[in-house]
């Protein structure tokens, strides 16, 4: 696929929820729900042409920067990734349009009580993440960056093999318990534990085995 294709499609998920912003404009009240509280009912309304600014700001947003960080990446590590990161790019854009449908719809129907589809989108996102997590390279942007993995690559590959199975499996299990579970607050309760888990476990190991590296490479070098 030559790179004029490949960007084109990314454009394609940028104008789709301007386009079903087009479609639903009509049937929009003038002030819509542009908040909402956790038990899923709206707390905060703005003007609807605030909505415009959801598919611009979230997909627009996210194509250029994700266009512009390979190029000030002073390893050049995203670029040695290639389809890789291509890759990356698209599911961002894909989730970015999701999300912004999502919101559009929100807005269109006032509620959202009952639906753990968010949730659901947040799942298959982090375990898609989670897939492409092992290919990332070092680099200031993208990935785990602690202090640790970005100051030894074979701590960044053991971190990001690792946090690559922990946001799998949980991307999963935010999707079984979004389906599973129908009360927001609860599901939110095991959202967080979730999330708090694929954060802070490869935070901890990376810099465990960061020690770890450093004590054999010491042991070595004394030896």
């Amino acid at each position: 696929m030559n790179k004029v294709l490949k960007e084109a499609i990314l454009w394609v998920f940028i104008f789709v929820p301007l386009l079903y912003l087009s479609m639903i404009w009509n049937q929009l009240p003038e002030r819509v729900p542009t908040h909402f509280g956790i038990n899923g009912e709206p707390n905060d309304w703005s003007d609807r042409t605030f909505l415009i600014y959801i598919p611009c700001l979230l997909g627009l947003g996210i194509y250029l920067l994700m266009l512009v960080i390979p190029r000030i990446d002073p390893k050049n590590k995203l670029l040695q990734m290639g389809d890789k990161f291509y890759m990356i790019r698209l599911i961002l854009g894909v989730f970015i349009c999701a999300i912004s449908l999502y919101t559009l719809n929100l807005s269109k129907t006032g509620t959202m009580t009952g639906n753990n589809f968010f949730m659901i989108l947040l799942g298959f996102f982090f375990a898609v993440i989670g897939n492409y997590m092992q290919a990332m390279r070092p680099n200031y942007f993208v990935g785990i960056r602690t202090p640790w993995t970005l100051e030894n690559e074979e701590v960044w590959k053991n971190t990001h093999r690792l946090g690559g199975k922990l946001w799998m499996t949980g991307g999963l299990l935010i999707v079984l318990s979004s389906i599973v579970i129908k009360e927001q607050s609860m599901m939110a309760i095991v959202f967080g534990v979730l999330i708090a888990v694929m954060v802070i476990v490869p935070v901890v190991y990376s810099y465990t085995e960061f020690k770890r590296i450093k004590g054999v490479t010491d042991e070595r070098s004394n030896g």
